[in-house]
């Protein structure tokens, strides 16, 4: 099958190679940024490339930062799950086993949520997430290490499983963060500082990125990086950087899968997201799901067997134990579509509007931005 799978941009930065080269930095050398006595990672969550530059009007001082501007690339899965995880350990979701929203642990029939399963689920942050996080081990080495977050998520599996090794320092807002991060950089030389903002994603989905609300949002975001920035005393630098974008789909975009359609015939569990789907087959069934979701919607999305995706690379290298998280079949939307099972009773999941999750563009480009002495 040829799968005529979106192409790496040209000299694309790796957004897992972020903070590996902020670390770099902070040791006197590396390859992206200047040497810095401390630093600070500003991370918001469902910002894309794409959605800043559409909405700079709303964002003028990232619009205008005086640093060098730039974009990375994202993981695939575009969502947050895998692409917090690569980005605090370095790796592809291949390696470290975070491959979406909802993952098959294999030998069962669950398929928890990589968010909030750690807790109802009885995830292993220790075991689960198979890669050592980079804030660990540079807390090992010495180096003080700090992460800024809403307080909701200070003792959360998900925190535990990617972020263990910072102290946790509590903010209600971004520009609280902000404040925060800027006063640990400067009181703790040698610092890395992860400040996380969540708010704007939470908009996206419950209103859309082309809304009035996820502008307002935006404008909020803007003026926490601004504040971070003046903030940051001589030699102290910052990136500013996201984990996905998102794309809108409306009401009328959702393909709802039923058993009149044929598509769930032979699925036993459907795992993913909206936009990336891990079909996970009964016995003997993986090579009809196949042939069904491709002769139906290869139109509209990239369809894999979990072979052809391993093979392509789509999650990176795969490490053995991983491969048999994947699904089946991979369902990756193509087409401003979203998929989602319309026999489950809860229907809450398909009010959302924003979505990301595939490989477009929109969904796995991300702004790249230095302040501070990273300018």
């Amino acid at each position: 099958m040829s799968l005529s799978l979106p192409a790496e941009p040209p000299r694309a930065r790796s957004l897992p190679r972020v903070v590996p080269e902020v670390l770099s930095a902070l040791d006197g050398g590396g390859d992206w940024f200047a040497p810095v006595t401390s630093a600070v990672l500003f991370v918001v969550d469902g910002l894309g490339a794409r959605n800043l530059g559409a909405r700079s009007g709303h964002a003028r001082f990232l619009a205008e930062a005086g640093g060098k501007k730039d974009v990375a690339r994202s993981v695939f899965p575009s969502t947050t799950a895998a692409a917090l995880t690569s980005l605090m350990t370095g790796v592809d979701p291949g390696e470290h086993g975070l491959l979406g929203y909802r993952v098959r642990i294999p030998g069962t029939d669950l398929a928890p949520n990589q968010l909030k399963g750690w807790e109802t689920d009885g995830l292993d942050p220790y075991s689960w997430q198979r890669a050592q996080p980079l804030l660990e081990r540079e807390a090992e080495r010495g180096r003080p290490c700090f992460v800024v977050s809403r307080p909701k998520f200070a003792e959360s599996g998900f925190t535990t499983a990617i972020l263990r090794g910072g102290e946790f320092v509590p903010a209600k807002t971004a520009a609280e963060g902000a404040e925060a991060a800027a006063e640990l950089a400067a009181r703790h030389p040698g610092a890395l500082v992860y400040l996380y903002a969540p708010e704007l994603d939470g908009i996206g989905h419950q209103r859309g990125w082309e809304s009035d609300e996820w502008a307002a949002g935006l404008e909020t975001v803007d003026a926490a990086a601004r504040a971070l920035a003046g903030a940051l005393p001589r030699g102290v630098g910052a990136v500013f950087t996201a984990d996905h974008g998102m794309i809108d789909v409306p009401r009328h975009r959702h393909l709802l899968l039923t058993e009149r359609d044929g598509l769930v015939d032979g699925v036993r569990i459907i795992g993913g997201e909206p936009r990336m789907l891990h079909l996970y087959a009964e016995p003997g069934c993986e090579a009809s799901v196949l042939r069904a979701w491709c002769e139906s919607e290869s139109g509209r999305s990239w369809v894999l067997s979990r072979d052809e995706a391993v093979e392509a690379g789509v999650f990176g290298v795969v490490a053995p134990d991983v491969r048999e998280r994947i699904g089946d079949v991979v369902v990756a939307a193509r087409a401003a579509v979203a998929y989602y099972d319309d026999r489950l009773e809860d229907k809450g999941p398909q009010n959302m509007v924003g979505q990301h999750g595939s490989l477009t563009d929109e969904e796995r480009t991300v702004p790249l931005i230095r302040l501070g002495a990273f300018a």
